[in-house]
């Protein structure tokens, strides 16, 4: 009989204690709930700034590749501009000579046109060789970007637009006018081809 009546205590001793643990349970369920939603937050956080910081760290990469390359192709723009003058010169040597005096020199004189067209080539393969090239559009459409138009030459047998004459040479270092060439450029002809709407010069 007292065994029936300390289980039967015991019994209404858990049933008064359950709603308490049962509360207690909850808050601590909703805590833990809302430490990991928090937890969760601020990993995702820290994941986009990552995020953020590597893909900025990548653009930076690119763009310092960039500048980098850049600063190699055209360092040398202002000397190389320099020294075109002195291949103007060098050439305009050469075509003050007339072309009978040239063919029948000899002697010392005839080495001195030697030297100079040597003297020519040197310079133009030192200049290509760090990248300068001659733009040559005789025959091409005319490019604004590439060459200086200084006058019209009636012709109804090119098309419109066409470079018939170049005054003087032009160049480009790497993808960029260092110099436009100076051209004649035709008039009357017909309409250029739309396939030919890109000079072929140009890069």
């Amino acid at each position: 009989m007292m065994a029936d009546d300390t289980e039967h205590q015991n019994r209404t001793n858990g049933a008064e204690a359950s709603p308490e643990t049962a509360q207690a349970s909850v808050q601590t369920a909703g805590a833990d709930a809302e430490a990991l939603a928090a937890a969760i937050a601020e990993r995702d956080e820290f994941k986009d700034r990552l995020l953020r910081t590597l893909a900025e760290m990548e653009n930076l990469r690119r763009r310092t590749e960039r500048e980098v390359t850049d600063a190699r192709t055209y360092a040398v723009t202002n000397f190389a501009r320099d020294m075109l003058n002195a291949a103007d010169n060098i050439r305009r040597a050469l075509e003050s000579v007339p072309a009978e005096a040239r063919a029948s020199a000899d002697g010392a004189f005839k080495g001195l046109i030697e030297g100079i067209e040597l003297t020519e080539r040197d310079l133009a393969k030192t200049l290509e060789r760090h990248g300068v090239k001659v733009v040559e559009p005789q025959g091409q459409r005319f490019d604004p970007n590439r060459h200086q138009a200084m006058f019209e030459v009636p012709n109804a047998e090119v098309p419109n637009g066409t470079v018939v004459q170049v005054v003087q040479t032009g160049y480009v270092i790497g993808d960029r006018t260092l110099r436009p060439a100076l051209v004649g450029v035709s008039k009357g002809g017909p309409k250029p081809e739309a396939g030919k709407d890109k000079p072929a010069d140009a890069a």
